[in-house]
């Protein structure tokens, strides 16, 4: 093509197939591929980050779900380069990548989540959830259900066209709207499943498997959200306005945001989780600074008794308890009560009887 007809942005040499990503005049490709472009780099920095973190996940139940976690990266990371196919011009590679991605990998998050949720269900209910190789093995079936659809239908859309003078652009480009949405009921049916099963999970009594069904939630909800409005400007929305050319812009733009829907889900939030473990070793060192607390509740005395004799609580032998007694005894008898008797008119003879009582008490200490 001329070098006069090209866009401003895109040289002589690119090919009018890739002028949306170069064209200066239609901002919208620039910058849906830079958005995608940061996606691609983010998600397989996460990815690199996520195995090589394996090794010092300590949680058993946490690192069952890598595998989970790992697999919808690379789906995630296929949905920002499936931005590319409908940023570029209509040929046979991109929309035999359009109509067979599509779905095929949502389906794969979906089917991710699904498993997730699942686990988290069943984690709420009987305390323990399924292996790891058993929600790969799930997910697996599922994804695979979406990639048998797609290609039934790509082949028989194809192979039952009339090939008489038709090019291979249009076996491939020539489908109605209302068809490839048509062709994802499946996925949408992953998506209302997402939703279902991230529900009984925010029931948990754990605090991180709550968090962990929230985010499910939300994702699954901002899905339904852009699903619905990209379907609804996608089927009628562009031709009701007078602008059906807007139909590849409405796809990216979707694809992209899912995307990082996904990518915020599953990374970034899920990554800000407090530590649960070792936080009284931790900070034991500082309880000595912190004044006690008042016990809500009354405290045993027997509550530091573990067993074991004369360990916590004192308990005295006979022979303390007998010389416990005796010197109490020896108190009693070595200071006796004193008493004066009360003097009267006729209490003339009680000081004769008061120093007789004198020497008998002594001699009584004497026997003593």
């Amino acid at each position: 093509m001329a070098s006069t007809s090209a866009p401003k942005g895109c040289g002589s040499s690119i090919s009018s197939i890739y002028y949306n990503l170069c064209d200066l005049t239609l901002v919208w490709g620039v910058v849906v591929e830079a958005v995608a472009a940061a996606g691609v780099v983010t998600s397989f920095v996460l990815f690199v980050t996520l195995m090589a973190c394996l090794p010092f996940v300590t949680d058993k139940k946490r690192k069952g779900m890598v595998a989970l976690q790992a697999a919808n990266l690379v789906f995630t990371l296929g949905l920002f380069g499936l931005t590319f196919a409908f940023i570029v011009g209509q040929y046979s590679t991109s929309c035999a990548a359009r109509r067979f991605l599509f779905g095929v990998l949502f389906s794969g998050c979906l089917a991710c989540l699904v498993m997730h949720g699942l686990w988290l269900a069943l984690l709420q209910k009987r305390g323990r959830g399924p292996r790891s190789w058993m929600l790969c093995l799930g997910a697996l079936g599922l994804w695979l259900v979406e990639v048998i659809i797609n290609t039934e239908w790509l082949v028989i859309t194809v192979v039952s066209s009339p090939s008489d003078g038709v090019a291979v652009l249009d076996l491939f480009c020539n489908i109605a709207n209302q068809d490839f949405v048509m062709a994802l009921i499946y996925v949408m049916l992953l998506l209302l499943a997402v939703v279902l099963m991230a529900v009984p999970s925010l029931k948990h009594k754990h605090k991180q498997w709550r968090r962990d069904g929230t985010f499910i939630l939300v994702t699954g909800l901002f899905t339904v959200f852009i699903w619905i409005a990209w379907i609804v400007m996608y089927i009628t929305g562009n031709a009701t306005i007078g602008n059906p050319s807007w139909n590849d812009p409405t796809l990216a733009v979707a694809v992209v945001l899912n995307a990082w829907v996904s990518l915020v889900y599953d990374n970034v939030l899920k990554a800000q989780e407090p530590p649960s473990q070792n936080v009284y070793m931790e900070n034991k060192a500082f309880t000595m600074d912190e004044p006690p607390a008042v016990p809500t509740k009354p405290v045993s005395p027997y509550g530091c008794y573990n067993g074991q004799l004369r360990s916590c609580v004192y308990q005295p032998t006979e022979i303390a308890l007998i010389a416990k007694g005796l010197t109490k005894k020896d108190q009693a008898m070595m200071i006796p009560r004193a008493s004066i008797p009360a003097l009267g008119p006729t209490s003339g003879s009680s000081l004769p009887h008061l120093a007789e009582s004198l020497p008998s008490r002594d001699c009584h200490t004497q026997a003593d």
